[in-house]
């Protein structure tokens, strides 16, 4: 279960564009079909809930059918057929098919709850701080960008953290090729199955084969449509049309979304992602904020490696995570180190203003901060080489996001976030890495700073050295 102070309510939202349109011409070479038509956007919003008993059945953890899924992860795995994919799919329903997501579906929003009694007096402080601010403004909200070979379910420990301290998180499906399988609802025709697929299945409107780049940023530009959607629901649902946004619902979830009106700091949203997701949410930051993305910062978890060129037209703060996978593999992009590129687009803001961090998250690997470690954690440590403990990992990056949305609300830098950089460059050391001459020398006196200390490493910040 969630370790904040409210319960975690889940509700399932496909809804109707704006208006039906292919965001790209690239179309399937087999069917001729717009590969980019975007005509709905389904999200799956983590909130902080009401105490008590939800009528509905939780969801589970894969959506159903788990057939959709399975064949997906065959296709990713360039063995697909009707054999490999009954397999496939046996398996999915063997190992995970009956986990379900522990949060409360469609239970109202929550009521503003005081501070835990038991938390010490400087959290309690927060925690009223935090109530009072979302009594006036709303509560604070996150849009999440998953990544390549993932979906919105993939997240959902993270999210539901997130949503059990009082943020609401819209996790999105895309369904732009990186889901593995995606069912696309709508009221009075049938459902349709959008499978992932590769640039080899798809061509130009002339025919001709796309490039790498003109792929991906296809594929960007789809999420940047669909995260726009994903925006004008959230409004929609802040003005008071949460009924309309139920009706118009396919998946029939959201019932009491009426009741959500007035209640959303719907023009301070936080973007995210992992992976192609971070990719993605950087993308999102482009000629920000607007209406349509109305983005006040960033948490970019992973930034991709082969999901094109990273967008440096920033003007809101970010908090960008390396997991420690990530950082130690050298990589060549765009012809230098993907780390040094991270690291010149960190400092690159910082230097126009836009306090931002870069750190990297020892003992971790790049799916730590998915739901994976939780359903096999000896899995994921064996073939990632993860070191961390899975829930410790998680615990981790959580902290350090609602450190991060604590100071985009409050401009307050603690913990972790009001550290000077120590290392410009990725240390290996030993471990979980290497400290610097004096730390961990004093932990009895500076409070949570040993419990976070041996974690990380702080590679950018605001913090003048």
């Amino acid at each position: 279960m969630y370790t904040g102070p409210y319960p975690v309510g889940t509700i399932d939202i496909e809804s109707p564009v704006s208006f039906p349109r292919a965001v790209d011409m690239a179309r399937f070479k087999d069917s001729q079909h717009d590969a980019f038509e975007l005509q709905t956007v389904l999200f799956t919003l983590y909130y902080p809930a009401t105490h008590g008993k939800s009528q509905h059945k939780r969801h589970h953890w894969i959506s159903k059918p788990i057939s959709v899924t399975a064949k997906g992860y065959a296709k990713f795995a360039h063995i697909s057929n009707s054999l490999t994919d009954v397999i496939f799919t046996g398996a999915l329903r063997t190992v995970v098919g009956g986990i379900k997501i522990p949060a409360k579906v469609d239970a109202p929003l929550a009521e503003l709850a005081p501070p835990i009694a038991s938390h010490p007096d400087i959290r309690q402080s927060q925690e009223l701080q935090k109530v009072l601010s979302i009594e006036q403004y709303g509560h604070p909200i996150v849009v999440f960008s998953h990544g390549m070979a993932s979906s919105r379910t993939d997240y959902t420990h993270y999210a539901g953290e997130l949503a059990s301290r009082g943020f609401i998180v819209a996790m999105l499906e895309h369904r732009d090729g990186s889901c593995p399988g995606s069912t696309i609802m709508r009221h009075g025709e049938p459902h349709e199955t959008r499978l992932a697929f590769r640039r080899s299945e798809v061509e130009s409107s002339e025919g001709q084969e796309l490039e790498a780049d003109d792929f991906n940023r296809a594929q960007l530009n789809f999420r940047e449509a669909e995260i726009e959607e994903v925006v004008r629901v959230l409004r929609q649902i802040n003005s008071g049309k949460g009924t309309k946004v139920f009706e118009k619902n396919p998946r029939k979830e959201g019932k009491g979304l009426d009741e959500w009106a007035g209640r959303l700091n719907i023009d301070k949203i936080v973007m995210a992602g992992h992976s192609f997701g971070a990719t993605g949410a950087l993308q999102a930051l482009k000629g920000g904020p607007t209406e349509k993305r109305p983005f006040i910062g960033a948490v970019v978890l992973d930034p991709g490696k082969q999901s094109g060129r990273l967008n440096r037209d920033v003007s809101v703060p970010l908090l960008v995570v390396h997991s420690n996978s990530w950082s130690s593999k050298h990589s060549i992009f765009y012809g230098r180190a993907h780390f040094e590129v991270v690291r010149a687009l960190v400092v690159e803001n910082n230097n126009r203003g836009n306090p931002s961090w870069f750190l990297t998250s020892l003992g971790t690997s790049h799916p730590s901060v998915t739901d994976a470690p939780i359903l096999e954690p000896t899995l994921l440590s064996w073939t990632t080489g993860a070191k961390i403990d899975v829930n410790e990992g998680l615990r981790q990056y959580i902290h350090l996001t609602e450190d991060f949305l604590w100071f985009l609300e409050k401009g307050e830098k603690r913990n972790l976030l009001a550290e000077k950089a120590e290392f410009p460059e990725y240390d290996p050391g030993k471990g979980f890495g290497i400290w610097q001459p004096g730390q961990g020398e004093d932990e009895g006196g500076r409070g949570q700073w040993w419990d976070w200390r041996r974690y990380w490493q702080v590679h950018v910040s605001p913090i003048e050295a």
